[in-house]
Parts: structure tokens; sequence; C-alpha cells
């Protein structure tokens, strides 16, 4: 049997000139037109099956026989020195039943009611500090301060640590080269391993804090657990809220129709939130999954230990549950995206990060009423990983 010739990159299946950071969704949709399932090769990861439909999409992110631990993976030696610990994205049960149980009590919607406050406060801080003329850009200002300094206060991370903690995020999440992120990766493991043995000679209140000390009639974390349960947290804790805030800005700024429609019904910025959950996709595909034995996913057979990466971004505009789908609606129901996976692994943070959103949104516009691009909104950076999409930077002019 010949060996099977190697799959092509979204890049290489992207019309000429099309720029897949800025805009993948014609691509995605080219390939929806084609079939649910298309082999790809993913730069720096290898060769994966992309999941591209939304009922096939659920029906992957619900399918047992798919696992997040990559050691079901056929091609799996080591980390590559990019692990940090063991979270709940890299486990599968009993162990993520264990690790999601003894956080999900602090992201329940109860506990978010209670952190809106502190949320509005900071957001109203973050404002004050904008000019009231010129041009601001509004992720380095607004959208990326404030979900980093929720998490960080959630967890209990020095506001002093704040800066160096968002670098190493990004350069994990979002690397320039794999040597960047194995740096990243050491230093803060490192960082990581010093907070937790403070926070074990010292206990405070802070999620990280009960989590190091442990709760009555549970075992004690393992250092590695402890480790991946912090990053894991704190990475994905701000990033994709980031995201999230900006994305939306973004959309809201292109299309000024629906910007109108919010400033006149307020009462829909929950819904601008999630149409941009689904519009823009902050967290572009899931996990890799791989397959502990071979299965079938929508007509198209995976072999015991590929790999499957499900595309949440294709899938929330699927024509064939989103009429309309490359159409930015505040109005838009029903709206079942997959913004935020779905099964096991549906978001933890989920509730967080729609307040956050929510309340970023509905203040800036309170307080801003003549927001609008401050450059040519087709000249803006996207960056993109196999995970995420957001932008670089947003310049607005602020008043």
């Amino acid at each position: 049997m010949g060996k099977r010739p190697q799959s092509p990159t979204l890049d290489a299946l992207a019309p000429d000139g099309q720029d897949m950071a800025a805009d993948p969704y014609p691509v995605y949709a080219a390939l929806r037109a084609k079939g649910p399932v298309h082999r790809v090769l993913v730069p720096e990861s290898g060769e994966a099956w992309l999941v591209v439909t939304r009922d096939a999409a659920r029906a992957a992110l619900t399918d047992p026989r798919l696992r997040n631990d990559i050691r079901h993976s056929a091609s799996w030696r080591d980390d590559g020195g990019h692990a940090i610990g063991r979270n709940m994205l890299q486990t599968d049960p009993p162990q993520h039943t264990h690790l999601r149980r003894l956080v999900s009590g602090h992201f329940t919607p109860g506990r978010i009611t209670a952190l809106r406050p502190r949320i509005a406060a900071i957001a109203t801080d973050l404002l004050a500090e904008l000019p009231h003329r010129g041009t601001a850009d509004l992720v380095s200002a607004y959208a990326l301060p404030l979900p980093v300094t929720v998490i960080c206060d959630l967890l209990g991370i020095p506001a002093s640590d704040q800066a160096a903690f968002h670098t190493w995020s990004n350069a994990l999440v979002m690397p320039a080269s794999p040597e960047q992120a194995v740096k990243a990766a050491t230093e803060l493991t490192a960082y990581l391993g010093e907070l937790i043995e403070r926070k074990r000679r010292t206990p405070d209140a802070g999620l990280l804090g009960v989590l190091v000390a442990g709760a009555a009639g549970d075992a004690p974390l393992a250092t590695d657990e402890l480790l991946g349960m912090a990053f894991l947290l704190l990475v994905a804790g701000h990033e994709t809220t980031v995201n999230l805030i900006s994305g939306t800005l973004h959309a809201l700024l292109s299309h000024p129709d629906q910007l109108e429609l919010l400033r006149a019904e307020p009462e829909l910025t929950g819904a601008a939130i999630e149409e941009s959950l689904r519009y823009n996709s902050p967290v572009h595909a899931s996990a890799f999954r791989f397959a502990a034995e071979p299965l079938d996913i929508a007509g198209t057979r995976i072999p015991a230990g590929d790999a499957v990466l499900v595309s949440l971004a294709a899938a929330s505009r699927d024509p064939l549950h989103f009429p309309d789908p490359d159409r930015f609606d505040l109005r838009r129901a029903p709206n079942s995206h997959l913004g935020f996976g779905h099964g096991l692994h549906h978001c933890l943070g989920a509730p967080l990060a729609r307040a956050e959103a929510t309340i970023a949104l509905r203040l800036l516009l309170r307080d801003r009423p003549t927001l609008a691009f401050a450059t040519d909104p087709a000249t803006l950076t996207w960056r993109t990983s196999t995970l995420l999409r957001g932008l670089t930077e947003l310049p607005l002019r602020v008043g």
C-alpha cells in the first residue's frame, strides 16, 4: 500500500490573495459544501481530520471514543516542551470529572453575579483612563486589562505579576515560533511553581490558594495537576475574553445598522455577545481529540490514533442551522452557536466570559457614544493559532 499523500493546510486551500487570518470563512464554506469532515495539515501539529458542519461537530464533541489525552495519538512521543502540567483540556473522565468538580463551584451563575460589581468597577476605572478625544487602542487599553485583572483577582495573582503573565500566555497560545513557545512554557512553569509554593506557605482565599490547600475529603492535587489547573484557568480565563470583547466591537462598527440598533435597545447587549460568539468565534476550534478506536464521523472513517479538530467557527456558520450565516444579526433567533464548545468540555468559564463582555460593551457604549474606526478596518491584523483568533489591536476614535 502506498503512502498517503500529505494533506493541504487551510492556507493552501484559500484562494489566491485570501488571508485566512483576516477572513477564514470562505474556505470553511467551500469545505462544508464538499462534506462535513476533511483531512488537513495543521502546521506544527501534523495531520488531522477537520470537522466543519454543526451536526458533525456536536456528534464529535460528545463521542466518548474521541479522547482529549494526547497519549491516544498514534504519533505521540512526548509533549515537546510545551505542556504545563495536566489540565482539564488534556484529560478524560474520570480525571477530567474530578478536576472540573474542584473548580466548577467557582464559576456558577450565582458566583458570577456576585462578581459583576467588581467587573463593572474595573471597566469604569479603565474607561476613566481613556483619552476623551483622539484615538486609543481598545485591545491594550480595555479589552485586555479587564479580563486579566478579573481572573488574576479570582485566582489570587499579584497585580505586579499580571503583565509578565500575559506575555507568557500570548507566547504560548499564539507563538511566533516553536522556540518561543518552549521558552514561555519554561518561564511560566517556573513562575507558577514558585507561586504555588508561596501559597502553600501562606494560604489565602483566592481560587489557586483554595486548590493548593485542598478541600476536605479530597486528596490534594498533585503538583502537575496544580500547575495544569493554574495554567488553564489563567490563560483560558482571559485570552478568549479579550478576543470576544474586541471582536464584538469590530463587528458592531463594521455593521453600523446593528450598532445603531444596540444603542437604541441596550437590552440587546447580551444578544450582541451571543451573535459575536457565533460570527467571530474567539475560540476558533476545539482542543485536539484523538481516536481511541476506529470510528465514523458523518460517514468518514477515522482510524485509531488519528487526530480530530472540530472547527467551532465553521460549525457556527453552518447555513443549515444559521440562515444567511455571514450576516451579523443581533435579532438572530435561535442562535445555538458552538462558541463555548459542547459536551463534557463545554467551557467552564462561559458565565464569566459572558458577564465580562456584556458589562464591558454596555459601559463602553454608554461612556463613548461616538466610537469609530481610527484606521481602515481592512488593515487590521488578526492573531491566529489552531485554537484561537483575535485582533492584535483595535485603534478607535474615542471622542
